[in-house]
């Protein structure tokens, strides 16, 4: 291989991984959405089928814009009873019997001490709704409770852990209906129901979960790899459909599972659904088109009932409405059953690498307390592992290095006899026991954990609002300087500036931390074999200029990382530069500032 080929191909994975991070990994910024939306007043209308008959359940629908009302008052519209743990506050809706007043207490909307907590669910009326309904539904049945019907409280006026809240609908015609909700001290409810057949004719019922969202979030991250609209597991098999595709093509068709759970999910935030694990269950996403905002929907029916009078069934269901984080997903799994709960995270398609990265992270954390130093200690790890083989490619490109005049020779000889050419530098990288594929290889190892620690940074919660040092507070958004105002020295925001306040807190958004990866870059490739294509010497010359821009937006942990990697490389590069007495350009830069003129290793 010689060595125009070798440099052919480090351009390709170059400008492979250049396509890579402007198609997949660069950050859109967030849009915001304000649509009108109003309420689903019905059960799905697969329960209803599912239990036994046609569905007599009316598609649900939006009311008019005129009649959404604000948060405030789309609580008020039902009496409430108040949820209260350690990291919930809200209230369950008395009309409904719905959760759907939920906030986050251990999470906040922004870095600030003042910031409000993150809010979950929402209740119907209000825009961008968001709330879990439960329910009983029969073909042919009437009276079944809705979500406009009124329950009434048996036992408990707030709803904390070892306190449970026990509701009693009547619909008067034989049916009664009890639901004993429960809720632990992290983010799970137990939603125990029971119906009682009291008529004189028997009933055939089955017990359904519904997780409602009217329209799309108020945020998303519009990010290619990061997942936000339906999640779920159904018959062993991870379900996933991003918004876009839902709304499109709907959610897909109803599938028959053992166990299994369904939900919605936002890029840190989770609400889902986990019947009885031993139970046959339907699942499906669902959406429904109402001329305005869509319906999106992830519910589950139980098993028929089929009860004679005087007889009762109850099912229990398990609903999860809080923060994705690793150890309590993975708590859930073992102690409810619920088949992989923790990849509600959206690992992606290369979880098992990506999944390392995070748990090493944790390990890291763990000992020092600080995700920053974690990201350089894994660096330090990755590193480590990849040494030996890292210490044979530093060591070819040294050597290439070291023998450019005599190919420069070469070229110059055999300039009009390329196949010749070839030939001689073959020979002499033989000679030289040089291989100049070994120059690619710490470029394609970086690839798969620079993706890893990115999706690991996108998706994690752990990594939301978690701060290094100085003025990184958030490892998980891009550096909060910016060279426009000379990282705060001026006190401007260049994001206010008339006309091109966009431009300069866009792609002129340069970072501290940016600029630094940018000047370790242009060092590490200022200490490799120049290309032998005057065309791909310039190339290469401005690649890190091209990533300095390219890198811009993205998590301050990132560019810690990658920094910091290109600090190490340079100081293993030195080092063997410096054994094979190799010129290098610390030495040039230490002896033009001592005065001694250039250096010779």
């Amino acid at each position: 291989m010689n060595e125009q080929n070798r440099n052919t191909i480090i351009f390709v994975v170059s400008a492979v991984l250049i396509l890579l991070l402007y198609q997949v990994f660069v950050l859109d910024p967030a849009a915001k959405r304000r649509q009108a939306e109003a309420a689903l007043k019905h059960p799905p209308a697969a329960a209803a089928a599912a239990a036994g008959g046609p569905s007599s359940a009316a598609a649900p629908q939006l009311a008019p814009a005129d009649k959404v009302v604000t948060r405030e008052e789309a609580a008020a519209a039902s009496p409430r009873v108040p949820i209260a743990t350690p990291a919930l506050s809200g209230s369950v809706a008395l009309r409904g019997a719905r959760i759907d007043d939920l906030y986050l207490k251990g999470y906040r909307e922004g870095l600030n001490k003042d910031s409000p907590p993150v809010e979950l669910l929402r209740p119907e009326g209000a825009e961008h709704a968001w709330f879990a309904e439960f329910g009983w539904a029969g073909a042919n049945l009437k009276g079944l409770p809705s979500g406009d019907s009124l329950w009434q409280v048996v036992d408990g006026s707030t709803l904390a852990p070892g306190k449970p809240l026990t509701l009693r609908y009547d619909n008067g015609q034989g049916l009664v209906f009890t639901r004993k909700i429960e809720v632990d001290d992290k983010f799970m409810f137990t939603v125990t129901d029971t119906v009682a057949n009291l008529s004189g004719a028997p009933v055939t019922l089955a017990a359904y979960g519904s997780v409602q969202r009217q329209g799309l979030p108020e945020v998303q991250a519009h990010s290619a790899i990061v997942h936000e609209g339906a999640v779920g597991v159904l018959d062993g098999k991870l379900r996933l459909v991003k918004y876009k595709k839902w709304a499109k093509d709907g959610g897909g068709p109803e599938i028959a599972s053992d166990g299994g759970w369904v939900g919605v999910t936002d890029k840190y935030w989770l609400a889902a659904l986990i019947p009885g694990q031993s139970e046959k269950i339907k699942g499906d996403f669902r959406v429904t088109k109402t001329g305005g905002p869509d319906i999106f929907e992830a519910n589950f029916v139980g098993p028929a009932h089929h009860l004679e009078p005087g007889k009762q069934a109850t099912e229990t269901t398990h609903f999860f409405a809080g923060a994705k984080t690793v150890p309590v997903l993975t708590a859930y799994e073992t102690s409810i059953g619920a088949r992989r709960f923790s990849d509600a995270i959206d690992w992606g398609n290369f979880w098992f690498f990506t999944k390392l990265i995070f748990r090493v992270l944790e390990f890291f954390y763990r000992h020092v307390g600080n995700f920053g130093v974690a990201i350089l200690l894994l660096t330090v790890s990755v590193k480590a592992l990849f040494f030996p083989l890292a210490n044979k490619s530093y060591e070819s490109l040294s050597k290439m290095k070291k023998i450019q005049p005599q190919m420069e020779e070469l070229r110059k000889k055999y300039k009009d006899d390329a196949a010749k050419q070839q030939q001689e530098l073959m020979g002499l990288y033989q000679r030289e026991k040089i291989n100049p594929m070994m120059g690619c290889l710490p470029m394609l190892i970086q690839i798969p954990v620079f993706y890893s620690l990115y999706k690991v940074l996108t998706v994690t919660i752990e990594m939301r609002h978690a701060p290094f040092f100085g003025w990184i507070q958030d490892l998980s958004a891009r550096d909060p300087t910016t060279i426009v105002n000379l990282f705060g020295l001026l006190p401007f925001d260049p994001a206010t500036v008339p006309m091109i306040g966009s431009f300069l807190n866009g792609p002129l958004h340069l970072g501290a931390w940016v600029i630094l990866y940018g000047l370790t870059m242009f060092l590490s490739t200022a200490m490799n074999p120049p290309a032998g294509d005057p065309t791909q010497q310039r190339i290469f010359q401005l690649m890190p200029v091209m990533f300095t821009f390219i890198m811009a937006p993205f998590a301050a942990g990132l560019l810690i990382y990658w920094t910091w990697n290109n600090v190490l490389t340079i100081a293993q590069q030195y080092v063997i530069m410096r054994r094979f007495k190799v010129d290098n350009p610390i030495d040039g830069l230490i002896a033009r500032f001592s005065g001694r003129g250039k250096a010779v290793g």
